[in-house]
């Protein structure tokens, strides 16, 4: 590739570059990586609004610390690409997020400045302390571990669980907050109104700067003395507040709130406090989307923009000529107002996805009945089986790979008192660039196994309307509908909704040599893989979608088992324990004994690219299956349109 100029970027392969650089000259470094990371992104889509507010960081950090010997730990890891680049991976980063090129998140197998494989949130103060801990154990003294934790992580109840942790137990963790009150939507909670109130006290920050700007006249305190500076600060800040500094309080040393685009200043401060004994944070103010006034204005938007023009401003927003299928979430989304006008008791709860989901549909037209729970998906599921106790109807929204978080409070809150809660998971399958932290993959074989529930997953928008208007039933228990991210196959999808019998699948096509059995959208590439076969060979196929899990069409299953002595299950989910495992097991039981072959994802983590090569890569788009299919059946070139022998 093209390799643009930038002054100091262009010259940094390792973090001893970066320390080689005089201090006065980090400005101009972090205006060189910020446009990079723009330039970038731009042309290759990421996350761009969380990785500019947080250069100036990025930089001090490395220029600070002994990386890769001292530990860093970023929360999410979605605002690491300012870290990846100044640590060798810079002519690398055009191939970020794609297809066997760079990770969008920290992984230790990628690079060794990547201390902790991250994407999920609020994990990086828990994992930075059993770190320190393990040095101080290891007697390895002079090797510190930062834990960079914001962009809503802190709304996550496991920050807390390791912070309460971090004060009793001997370790030399840093805890960096950066605090931009932002996730993909604004960070609600109380506390973020906390961080607020400690930011923005008029009162605190004028007699602070007055007062500290007499001592300095006094020569009691100087700008290089950041131990006095800071004592002096949290001894205004305990005599105007009624309560201690929450991290005070639990025996954390409180440093700041500081500018967080300062990046002298944070060098400053951070090369006086690493040293410093115990646990500390140090509270930075940062702004989403800093330095890019289009990301500045709209962080929502800009967290992940696509593809946009960099001096315009413009993003590649295009407007197809024909109706085009609408995407899953907008269905979902537009749907849940819908029903929610006619149903009072419904209820819509997202655990810091409002966006992402399409729940805005029905917090922009009922707020009252929107719940917006934080980055805390255990709480969002127990909340809702609190409401649901109380004879309300919870929707609860949740990505599929986060529900992996909630899943004792789905077993005890929620299935052990067959509650009427319904989980929508959203982004189930294959999700695409955001790779292995993300992919929807397990839903399947961790919800079958828990009594009480239902399980279904639509082939197309009319079925996922239609199970949502199922799901609102009364007394229907907990009630599993997981979906796809993108869009789906169907241009006029606003048809009458009806409900659906539970345990009742459909047959799509007739056939009488072999039976592909699907759930959910994976009916879409069996089809094509069908015609292609059918086409080729003179074989004739049936084709059922199954749509419930659990409980599964018993009679449907019996029928196939009787009529065919070959059956190949497909689902987007894992292989063990998922669909193929439940009709595996159906067979078995009723002692049918068909060759049978289950598609699927293997005992394996799928990694990053776009849906379409990560299906291929598996075997599981239309040519995947009918390649395997037919070499599992025996078919050769030779024998194209000749009966096989089922």
């Amino acid at each position: 590739m093209e390799k643009k100029d930038y002054q100091y970027i262009n010259h940094i392969n390792s973090p001893i570059d970066l320390k080689a650089i005089s201090r006065n000259e980090l400005p101009a470094v972090c205006d060189d990586l910020r446009q990079f990371i723009i330039d970038e992104v731009s042309k290759n889509p990421g996350h761009l609004g969380s990785n500019l507010g947080v250069v100036e960081l990025t930089v001090a950090i490395h220029y600070v610390f002994d990386t890769p010997h001292d530990r860093i730990i970023w929360d999410v890891g979605h605002q690491a690409y300012g870290h990846k680049i100044l640590t060798g991976r810079r002519d690398q980063f055009y191939t970020n997020r794609q297809f066997k090129g760079l990770c969008g998140f920290p992984t230790p197998k990628e690079s060794e400045y990547d201390s902790f494989g991250v994407g999920h949130s609020s994990t990086s103060i828990s994992a930075a302390l059993g770190m320190s801990v393990a040095s101080l154990l290891k007697e390895e003294k002079n090797r510190n571990v930062v834990a960079v934790i914001g962009d809503g992580a802190m709304t996550g109840g496991l920050a807390f669980e390791g912070l309460n942790n971090a004060s009793v137990n001997k370790n030399n963790l840093l805890i960096i907050l950066n605090d931009n009150q932002m996730a993909i939507d604004p960070v609600q909670g109380g506390f973020t109104q906390y961080l607020v109130d400690i930011t923005t006290s008029r009162t605190y920050n004028k007699i602070r700067f007055r007062a500290a700007n007499l001592l300095k006249k006094m020569n009691i305190i100087t700008d290089n003395n950041i131990q006095r500076i800071t004592k002096f600060n949290n001894s205004v800040k305990a005599t105007l507040s009624n309560q201690n500094n929450i991290f005070e309080g639990m025996n954390i040393r409180y440093f700041g709130p500081v500018d967080g685009h300062d990046v002298d200043g944070l060098v400053r401060i951070m090369s006086e406090i690493k040293n410093f004994k115990g646990p500390k944070v140090l509270h930075v103010i940062t702004k989403k989307g800093k330095g890019y006034e289009p990301a500045e204005k709209s962080a929502t938007v800009w967290h992940a923009p696509g593809k946009f023009n960099v001096e315009t401003g413009e993003r590649n927003t295009c407007v197809p000529n024909n109706p085009t299928p609408p995407l899953f979430q907008d269905v979902f989304g537009k749907t849940l107002l819908k029903l929610a006008l006619s149903n009072e008791k419904i209820m819509g709860i997202t655990p810091a996805m409002p966006s992402g989901c399409s729940m805005t549909f029905m917090q922009q037209e009922l707020p009252d009945r929107v719940f917006d729970v934080g980055i805390a998906e255990g709480h969002a599921v127990t909340f809702s089986a609190g409401m649901a106790k109380e004879g309300l109807l919870p929707f609860c929204n949740i990505y599929s790979s986060f529900m992996q978080r909630a899943y004792d409070n789905v077993i005890h809150d929620v299935a052990l008192q067959n509650l009427n809660v319904v989980f929508c998971l959203d982004r189930a399958g294959i999700v695409g660039s955001d790779g292995a932290t993300h992919h929807g993959l397990f839903d399947l074989a961790y919800m079958r196994c828990i009594p009480n529930m239902t399980i279904a997953a639509p082939r197309n928008e009319i079925e996922l309307r239609n199970l949502m208007y199922t799901a609102q039933q009364p007394d229907m228990g907990p009630f599993v509908i997981r979906y796809p991210r993108g869009k789906g196959t169907i241009v006029d999808w606003r048809q009458p909704m009806r409900a659906l019998e539970i345990a009742k699948g459909e047959c799509l096509k007739e056939g009488e040599d072999l039976a592909i059995l699907t759930i959910g959208t994976m009916a879409t590439n069996a089809q094509k893989a069908i015609e292609q076969m059918e086409n080729e060979w003179e074989i004739s196929v049936a084709h059922y979608d199954i749509r419930f899990l659990k409980p599964i069409d018993e009679a449907m299953l019996h029928e196939i088992g009787k009529k065919f002595k070959q059956i190949v299950t497909i689902e987007d989910g894992v292989i063990q324990g998922g669909f193929g495992s439940a009709v595996l097991e159906f067979m078995s039981e009723h002692n049918y004994t068909p060759r049978l072959k289950r598609l699927g994802i293997p005992d394996s983590f799928v990694e990053h690219g776009t849906p379409e090569e990560l299906y291929n890569m598996l075997g599981l788009d239309a040519e995947g299956i009918a390649k395997s299919i037919t070499d599992w059946i025996g078919c050769s070139k030779n024998l194209k349109h000749e009966k096989l022998k089922v």
